[in-house]
């Protein structure tokens, strides 16, 4: 999924719209098009790369790969962690596997594994 796709699907689409009435008649279909709908996918595991670790916070920066269950394109992006002790169980730099939860407002971890 690209970006646009992503921010379409997360209601950006009538800003996008607009924006795309003053682009050449070619580039308005691509840019009004809407994503088609599919069956949101099992939440799984999601590699990543451990960014930066904010134990205060309860936060993490990870460069992930895509989240399928979040229809979340490939990116790099801070979360918070339900549980602060998850953050004990990797380093900066650790490539990892974790699950990632849309959870009232925030995007969570509340799992975090070594990658193998």
């Amino acid at each position: 999924m690209t970006l646009h796709s992503y921010l379409l699907s997360r209601g950006v689409g009538l800003a996008l719209a607009a924006c795309a009435a003053s682009l050449p008649a070619w580039a308005q279909t691509t840019a009004t098009t809407a994503p088609q709908a599919t069956a949101p996918a099992a939440p799984s595991l999601t590699t990543g790369e451990v960014r930066k670790i904010d134990r205060e916070a309860g936060k993490i920066t990870l460069k992930h790969g895509e989240i399928k269950h979040l229809d979340m394109p490939p990116m790099t992006m801070v979360f918070v962690v339900k549980d602060k002790a998850l953050l004990d169980k990797t380093t900066v730099g650790a490539k990892i596997l974790f699950m990632a939860h849309y959870d009232n407002g925030l995007m969570t971890v509340t799992e975090i594994q070594p990658a193998p």
